[in-house]
């Protein structure tokens, strides 16, 4: 094996890697900053080398063989660690890198967690940013394969791979159109289970923070509606009797009425996360601290 690693040249791992986190040659190459011909002739070299196929294209994109399996963690750790024996003390240029981030964001913090972007005064920036949401359930994975670069969720199961700062905290409120029949009168409990609910959730089934309190009394709200994200309920709001429970943040930002809630429910806590493999990283460590630095928490 010693004599065969004297043969390959390390930067296929570096390919290797990649097209493992991206399952696609062209957002390999994206990513890497190569065209789509040079990825694809360093993956025809290692598989040469290692004399197994490594990828095989299927509709899904490029599944990885029980061999490249086998080794990918060995190879994604051992450039973990060049990586940061290298950039120990590099600064990422913002100027003229082309990278490419990628977060997981809940839905309700878009806005303030992509704020750093309006203090980027260079208009001709090469930086991207992509922003979109994953399951709760994939965010680990997707930190550790590189197939996003940070994440800012609500809190994930401990674990040392993960690299965690506290975000945001944001109690919820009951918020309804100020013309609303129970806006001149104070929100009882029974008010509040006797009306219409709007419920946001991405998951087909179950409530939310406030359903959990109620369940704790043997009680439940009426959910007329659930909808998979916040853009289209304060619309919904305005113009109905319905009521939502929300975060204060993004209630307050809608021109909504704004009730406190009529039984204690826990408040929203959020996170910013970064796997430890991106230690070395000076990019990730930017976008990390960009983030941090304009939390509403600072």
């Amino acid at each position: 094996m010693i004599e065969k690693l004297t043969q390959i040249d390390l930067n296929l791992f570096v390919i290797f890697d990649r097209i493992y986190s991206e399952r696609n040659l062209t957002r390999a190459a994206e990513q890497l900053a190569l065209s789509q011909p040079t990825v694809s002739n360093a993956l025809a070299r290692l598989r040469k080398t290692l004399d197994d196929p490594l990828f095989v294209k299927t509709q899904t994109g490029m599944r990885p063989t029980a061999y490249a399996e086998s080794i990918r963690d060995s190879v994604s750790e051992a450039l973990r660690l060049l990586t940061t024996s290298v950039q120990e003390t590099a600064q990422f240029d913002t100027a003229r890198s082309k990278r490419v981030f990628r977060m997981s964001i809940i839905d309700l913090l878009d806005a303030p967690v992509l704020s750093f972007l309006t203090y980027l005064t260079d208009p001709q920036t090469t930086l991207g940013f992509r922003s979109f949401r994953l399951n709760r359930k994939e965010i680990l994975g997707a930190l550790s394969s590189g197939e996003i670069d940070v994440a800012v969720d609500i809190a994930l199961p401990e674990t040392g791979a993960l690299v965690r700062t506290p975000y945001a905290v944001d109690q919820f409120v009951c918020a309804m159109r100020p013309d609303h029949p129970l806006a001149d009168q104070p929100l009882t409990l029974e008010a509040y289970l006797a009306a219409a609910h709007i419920h946001v959730s991405g998951r087909k089934n179950g409530g939310g923070p406030v359903d959990i309190a109620l369940r704790r009394k043997g009680l439940k709200r009426r959910i007329t509606a659930q909808l998979q994200s916040h853009v289209a309920a304060p619309a919904l709001v305005q113009s109905s009797d319905y009521l939502i429970t929300a975060p204060s943040a993004w209630a307050a930002g809608h021109g909504l009425l704004l009730k406190p809630l009529p039984l204690p429910v826990d408040p929203l806590a959020t996170y910013l996360y970064r796997h430890r493999r991106s230690d070395g990283d000076a990019a990730i460590l930017w976008l990390y601290d960009q983030i941090r630095s304009h939390s509403p928490l600072v």
